[in-house]
């Protein structure tokens, strides 16, 4: 007969198995201590699921579980075996459990080598530390979906865009990162922009261009600029006869020059493309270096007014200030690009090359690994003496037409 209520109360003094119908069984093995189970077969074995205990699971209660785990054999699947993987599946899922402040500075730390600098490195983390952290930081990743992304870049997406782009693209790494690792369930990346954000996030401003001087105006600013006093005018002197970019030139150090092959090194460490790259020097490039003031124990090329420190990016920009025409330091490697393309018959090549730019496919960088020093070295030394050109006075330059020659 099938159990009440009313039974209960009575067969839970009563230690024994009480049956109550389609194998439903309450076990009790003395006071307080009662519990339910299930008997069913599978594959001619007999088996006995728990459903709680008496204290706590009421028999409708036990029913209705009695009756789930029957409709999951009835669908051939065993109720035991389901929940021991539940049970695997909960511990694994707690095991690959990671928050996305622990997975990005995992991420981090293990592409610390790639980074171009220390200082690049550390801006790397602290973006995501100030606008990411804070709101999905605690999160795990994966249940990390498009609206937790959108509530960390939509926020600054107008006044901070660049900013904000790149933080989007930093966790689209890390979240990619843990989608390799097991740490989120493959699929999209919430944080992909093409075909994905670019749908609801306006679309990215062009990029604003260095300003840079006309070509025909350098020998003219570089008179002025060897009229200034201090190392700051002389860093910027060379980042130009160098071609250089700012970090580059600031970060070199004397063990990079070699004076006597005329060749400045760049380590791959400095180097946007993560690659060494050697710069002719021209006359005029290595008669600055020879008259540049040392100071003991401070490596570095052009030292900064502390002991031991050297120059910042601030410096050249207030010398650039002083002389008041509006261009950037970047700007000058267009101005010696334009003036290469447009006024010598040096090839694309060498002069791309001389910007330390990556050049051609990537079967022909594969057979043409030189960098064509003798080349550049001839170019190099053809800005040099451009740059230290008499300037050209208005109307110099004007041929009449027409007239008598």
């Amino acid at each position: 007969m099938p159990l009440t209520a009313k039974k209960l109360t009575k067969l839970l003094k009563k230690p024994g198995r009480h049956h109550d119908a389609h194998g439903l069984i309450l076990q009790v093995v003395g006071p307080n201590n009662a519990s339910w189970l299930l008997r069913y077969q599978r594959n001619g074995r007999e088996r006995w699921a728990g459903l709680g205990p008496a204290w706590l699971v009421t028999l409708a209660e036990a029913r209705v579980r009695a009756k789930a785990m029957r409709l999951q054999l009835l669908d051939g699947i065993d109720p035991l075996e389901a929940k021991r993987a539940a049970k695997t599946a909960a511990k694994l899922a707690d095991v690959r459990k990671l928050s996305f402040a622990e997975a990005a500075r995992a991420y981090h730390k293990q592409h610390e080598p790639k980074w171009r600098s220390a200082q690049h490195a550390q801006q790397w983390l602290r973006s995501l530390t100030v606008f990411a952290f804070p709101i999905i930081g605690g999160m795990d990743v994966a249940v990390i979906e498009t609206p937790d992304i959108l509530r960390v870049i939509e926020p600054i997406w107008q006044t901070k865009t660049t900013t904000a782009d790149r933080i989007r693209n930093r966790c689209e790494a890390v979240l990619d990162w843990c989608t390799v690792r097991g740490h989120r369930p493959k699929g999209d990346n919430p944080a992909r922009w093409t075909g994905h954000l670019d749908q609801v996030l306006p679309a990215l401003a062009k990029p604003v261009h260095f300003a840079a001087l006309p070509y025909d105006q350098l020998p003219a600013f570089m008179s002025n600029l060897r009229a200034q006093e201090g190392v700051a005018a002389r860093a910027l002197e060379f980042l130009i006869l160098a071609a250089a970019r700012s970090g580059e030139a600031l970060g070199a150090v004397w063990s990079e020059i070699d004076l006597a092959n005329s060749v400045w090194v760049v380590p791959a460490s400095r180097m946007k493309a993560h690659k060494e790259h050697r710069v002719p020097l021209s006359d005029p490039a290595l008669d600055l270096l020879r008259h540049l003031p040392r100071e003991d124990n401070n490596p570095r090329l052009f030292i900064g007014a502390r002991a031991g420190a050297g120059l910042s990016d601030a410096a050249l920009s207030r010398v650039l200030k002083r002389i008041g025409n509006g261009t950037t330091t970047h700007g000058f490697r267009s101005t010696f690009s334009d003036w290469a393309h447009e006024h010598t018959a040096f090839d694309s090549h060498s002069i791309e090359i001389s910007l330390a730019h990556a050049v051609g496919t990537e079967v022909a960088k594969a057979y043409q690994r030189g960098d064509l020093i003798a080349k550049r070295r001839q170019l190099m030394a053809a800005w040099g003496r451009y740059c230290t050109s008499e300037p050209v006075a208005a109307g110099d330059n004007i041929v009449p037409l027409g007239g008598a020659q």
